[in-house]
């Protein structure tokens, strides 16, 4: 798992990069709450055109990435979700809490 990030316009751009399962939930947890941590930014955009797959395990740390940054009032949008990751955010409801953006 990779992930990368930038912020343009007060808006932070992260990029999820592999497979985002019980192996690598840790790492991205820690990676991602390091991130967002930094200040500068008033929207959280998460692109998840190059993740190739997430099981619950990646879900708890998506939600629980959004909990604490609502907790801030900063709303969190995903952004080009593979066909598996869409039908994943559809079922759970998830973008009920993090809209999808084009």
């Amino acid at each position: 798992m990779q992930v990368k990030s930038r912020v343009h316009k007060d808006v932070l751009y992260v990029l999820l990069c592999g497979e985002l399962d019980e192996h690598s939930a840790t790492y991205t947890r820690i990676t991602l709450d390091e991130i967002f941590d930094k200040p500068h930014f008033n929207k959280i955009v998460i692109d998840l055109s190059e993740l190739d797959f997430m099981d619950s395990t990646g879900i708890g740390v998506l939600i629980g990435r959004y909990k604490r940054m609502k907790s801030k009032e900063i709303p969190i949008y995903i952004a080009n979700p593979s066909s598996h990751a869409e039908k994943i955010f559809k079922m759970t409801g998830l973008y009920n809490l993090m809209p999808k953006i084009v």
